[in-house]
């Protein structure tokens, strides 16, 4: 019998009821580990039980609060008795919002709200997290993009959201050493239900809704495809995996159809002789 690379394991992930995070609880599972899935709204989770039954709990929260971070680490150990994983997933995008063309105001409110999950909800899950996870010396995963290293991935706010986090998981890694691992993967463009800031108004416009995405992507990218959550998904199991990246700490794996090799308007074809 397949033995899975995570089999024991117990992980928590952070938006976990849908696009990427789904497609790592998925993942997780296939591979043997039990999950918890801190999600926004119960009908986020209402599948998650459906297609995994006992090997997944779910619990609602909002990853800005200290408490209902405390209350998601709290529920796994109850649950599962363990946390080898965190997978710090959740956040949301800006959907090119502009410096010039973006009111003073809505640009300030936008500003603290994407912060506010990106950043800060990466930072109190780890909070949280952090005392099971010396105890079995797990490790940390968040969610990046490619805009955590690149100019256009979207607007202002949600690059720096992003330069930020990568940040953040360097400082850990310094911090929680040798106890904790912690990562990253950064994807690029992908088809999610990802959505916007309430405070620019964009909080049920989804990056699907984005038009000519599609296109734009497969003209651009080296690898000329729009990504789907699953993807990515198998880099997070890599990290999760005390045996597959015991050496591995402070890094992050880019899963973005070779974003830095991109040539403006083209896609190069394959040479022949």
């Amino acid at each position: 019998m397949h033995r899975g690379w995570l089999e024991g394991y117990v992980a928590l992930v952070t938006g976990g009821g849908t696009g990427i995070g789904r497609a790592v609880v998925d993942r997780f599972v296939a591979e043997g580990a039990k999950v918890c899935a801190m999600v926004r709204s119960a009908a986020d989770g209402t599948d998650l039980i459906r297609d995994h039954g006992d090997a997944v709990s779910v619990i609602e929260g909002d990853v800005r609060s200290a408490g209902d971070n405390a209350a998601a680490v709290a529920a796994t150990l109850d649950r599962f008795g363990r946390l080898d994983t965190l997978v710090a997933n959740a956040g949301i995008w800006d959907f090119f919002l502009s410096l010039e063309a973006t009111h003073a105001d809505v640009l300030a409110a936008t500003f603290d709200e994407i912060m506010a999950v990106n950043v800060k909800g990466s930072l109190l899950s780890a909070k949280a997290a952090v005392p099971a996870l010396r105890e079995s010396h797990g490790s940390i995963i968040m969610t990046v993009s490619n805009a955590g290293f690149h100019a256009g991935g979207g607007g202002p706010v949600y690059v720096a959201s992003k330069h930020a986090q990568v940040g953040l998981i360097r400082q850990l890694a310094y911090e929680l050493t040798p106890d904790v691992r912690v990562n990253g993967v950064a994807p690029g463009a992908t088809a999610t239900g990802l959505r916007g800031a309430a405070a620019a108004g964009q909080a049920e416009r989804s990056l699907e809704d984005v038009e000519g995405l599609e296109d734009a992507v497969s003209r651009t990218l080296p690898l000329g495809f729009v990504a789907q959550p699953q993807d990515h998904a198998g880099l997070y199991v890599v990290l999760a995996s005390r045996e597959n990246a015991r050496c591995t700490t402070g890094d992050i794996f880019r899963s973005d159809g070779g974003w830095e090799v991109r040539a403006p308007g083209r896609r190069p074809g394959r040479r022949t002789a």
